[in-house]
């Protein structure tokens, strides 16, 4: 039997980090073992789903590259065949009708309640045969009253609950819709899903859900519950914490391979080992070594790990991100320097990619107006002559190499005697428009001459103008 696992969101939102997260472990133990990855779409809540959800799921696995070779299968498709099941289960036995309105069943969980009893509906219908004509009624599982289901959890070890504890849960509703339980167990079944990989909020489900594959004769997929993600204030992960859509991440400037890796060790761990390539993460990984207790999810560590994939992932594959940022803060990088040599320069001075096409705005787009603290600090009355003796000298340059740039500063700071600083500092501030960037001599390098010397006219311009006003 091929090993088999599925990731299954429901289309109600966008794809968030504890689903990107459930869906990388499930991709990894299949991709070990050789076996296959299923994506579901649970869209069974019809008036919840929408496409748009859809389309945020599957943009986020595409982006993380985590790839289904099965699917993406619909719930919504497969209401004939849910009928076909819930019919084999009445037929069976293992399934009736209940006829209580949804005030009676509260009235039920209130009467328990006050005896000190588990809250549940009291089976009134489970054995009768006097169905009234023309009323309503929804489909209920017959859950055993007697016994254990035992969960033999890969990654929290055996988990037992009394069958007494568990509810006739609704397999369909008064309209004939499926439920949750009932379309999840089918699915699974008939996919041969072999490893349920999910959250640990869905432990209440599992008992339900495995008496409901043993009335069926259905063979029990081994499953793995992955505790939750918590902020760092140990709660539930959520938008107050700051971005939890995958997507998010992406717009924020992370790399796929960074979130991957970062999400690979929130919950998991080899060892001491922090960074692992996709092809390591495959052959490390095992649900045995998952933790049992949450993880709190640390942005810092998210960005170390991202700068870390900056600089040491290919700069024309980090060039290939670059160009999205670049692009969402329009920036046209038709007429500039490739991509990949500013992933080359830039990428040991940020945390993330957003932030590097911010500050290469410079290499692409022309200004007006210098940086006013650069301004003030670094193009004053004295920076007149260095910016007009080593302007000269790099209008006499034939090869415009970093290594001529270089020798050209360092000549105009001998002749005026001064120190490299009071002509480099002024010269970043002309040919950049603020006081940041890598070094000199490889920045202007990047820029063409005419550029450079058209900016250093301008920063003579605003010193002239300084000393008119002085």
């Amino acid at each position: 039997m091929t090993l088999t696992t599925r990731f299954a969101p429901s289309p109600t939102g966008y794809l968030h980090v504890g689903g990107a997260r459930t869906a990388l472990y499930s991709w990894l133990y299949a991709q070990k073992n050789g076996g296959d990855f299923i994506l579901r779409i649970e869209d069974t809540d019809l008036e919840r789903s929408t496409q748009a959800s859809v389309d945020a799921i599957m943009d986020g696995m595409s982006w993380l590259n985590l790839s289904w070779n099965k699917g993406p299968f619909f719930q919504t498709e497969r209401f004939d065949r849910y009928k076909e099941v819930i019919d084999q289960l009445l037929a069976s036995g293992n399934a009736y009708r209940c006829y209580s309105t949804p005030e009676e069943v509260d009235v039920m969980r209130e009467e328990a309640k006050a005896k000190g009893e588990i809250e549940k509906y009291n089976g009134l219908w489970r054995d009768r045969t006097d169905h009234p004509e023309n009323q309503p009624f929804v489909i209920r599982f017959k859950n055993p009253l007697e016994g254990d289901v035992v969960i033999k959890d890969i990654v929290k070890g055996d988990i037992t609950i009394s069958n007494g504890q568990l509810d006739d849960l609704i397999l369909a509703r008064t309209d004939g819709t499926p439920t949750y339980n009932l379309t999840v167990v089918v699915d699974d079944w008939d996919m041969k899903v072999s490893h349920v990989v999910r959250g640990d909020d869905h432990i209440s489900n599992t008992p339900k859900q495995i008496n409901i594959l043993k009335a069926l004769g259905a063979e029990l997929p081994e499953y793995a519950h992955i505790p939750m993600i918590l902020g760092d204030d140990g709660k539930r992960l959520s938008k107050r914490h700051g971005a939890v859509s995958v997507m998010q991440y992406r717009d924020d400037g992370y790399l796929p391979e960074a979130l991957l890796n970062y999400l690979v060790r929130l919950g998991w761990s080899h060892g001491d080992q922090e960074i692992f390539s996709r092809e390591e993460m495959i052959e490390l990984f095992d649900l045995t070594g998952c933790n049992r207790a949450p993880s709190a999810f640390n942005t810092d560590k998210l960005i170390w790990v991202n700068q870390h994939y900056m600089k040491t992932l290919a700069p024309s594959y980090v060039a290939e991100h670059l160009a999205w940022h670049m692009a969402d803060q329009g920036i046209a990088t038709d007429n500039g320097p490739a991509l990949e040599e500013i992933v080359k320069v830039q990428a040991d001075r940020v945390k993330t990619l957003k932030e590097m096409a911010a500050i290469s705005t410079y290499f692409y787009q022309d200004f007006t107006e210098f940086d006013a603290s650069a301004l003030k600090k670094h193009l004053r009355p004295v920076a007149q002559k260095p910016l007009e003796v080593v302007k000269e000298k790099l209008a006499q340059l034939d090869d415009w190499s970093a290594e001529s740039i270089h020798a050209q500063i360092d000549a105009t700071a001998q002749e005026l005697e001064v120190g490299m600083g009071k002509v480099g500092m002024p010269l970043r501030v002309a040919a950049t428009g603020a006081g940041n960037s890598p070094s000199l001599d490889i920045t202007l390098a990047l820029l063409p001459k005419e550029k450079v010397l058209a900016r250093i006219d301008l920063a003579l311009a605003a010193i002239a103008e300084r000393i008119a006003n002085s």
